[in-house]
């Protein structure tokens, strides 16, 4: 794929909570889709230049719960852009961010200076093959990751080994009819399941009914 840090950027403006946060990305974002190598595979899709509804369901709640997060260990799958690990960490979370895509992260780590806030880890990683020591995060979160049924079980194994005893999981996802049964697979594992929020988000052309919810053992 062509070098996306010689590509022309654009920056826009999310009111969350009413909180302005600013974030940057590649101007022309037809022409990244349609730069895409046809041998690249679906695993380097840029999904990542968009900033999806459900991100905004779980920036929201971070903001509104803020005193949950505060000096708390997190993880952020997916972290795209970067808004959530972003707000976790202006409000004294110590957040370690994660992404497949290395361009994920030279954005996110733009954004991160761009809203005055440093601290977030930005780490390049697969999620399947994870690095982080057992028990290591009391928080985890994902926005709109539950896309593909083949994730179930690499992300049900990693929720496993690395979430801190007591600790709980927010995944805030769409309705779709693919990712419908990992609620049931992660109760037959042994999790509690329980929906924090009901909303519908709009931004830029999607509009979408989104759900968070919390997985606690």
């Amino acid at each position: 794929m062509t070098d996306l840090t010689q590509w022309p950027t654009s920056r826009f403006d999310v009111d969350i909570a009413g909180q302005t946060w600013t974030l940057e990305r590649v101007a022309d974002l037809e022409t990244l889709w349609d730069a895409m190598d046809d041998d690249e595979g679906d695993e380097h899709i840029p999904y990542w230049v968009e900033l999806w509804p459900a991100s905004l369901t779980l920036a929201t709640w971070i903001i509104e719960h803020q005193k949950k997060l505060q000096g708390k260990t997190c993880l952020d799958l997916g972290c795209g852009m970067g808004l959530t690990a972003i707000i976790a960490s202006s409000i004294g979370a110590r957040v370690a961010a994660i992404d497949y895509e290395w361009p994920a992260l030279f954005f996110a780590q733009k954004n991160g200076l761009i809203n005055k806030v440093t601290s977030p880890l930005w780490l390049q990683m697969d999620w399947c093959h994870h690095g982080f020591k057992p028990g290591i995060f009391d928080v985890i979160w994902g926005g709109d990751i539950l896309y593909e049924q083949r994730f179930f079980g690499p992300i049900s194994s990693m929720f496993a080994t690395v979430l801190a005893p007591g600790g709980r999981i927010l995944l805030s996802t769409p309705e779709r009819s693919v990712s419908r049964p990992v609620w049931g697979h992660f109760i037959r594992l042994g999790w509690k399941v329980e929906q924090l929020a009901d909303t519908r988000e709009t931004i830029e052309s999607m509009d979408m009914p989104i759900k968070l919810m919390q997985l606690t053992r």
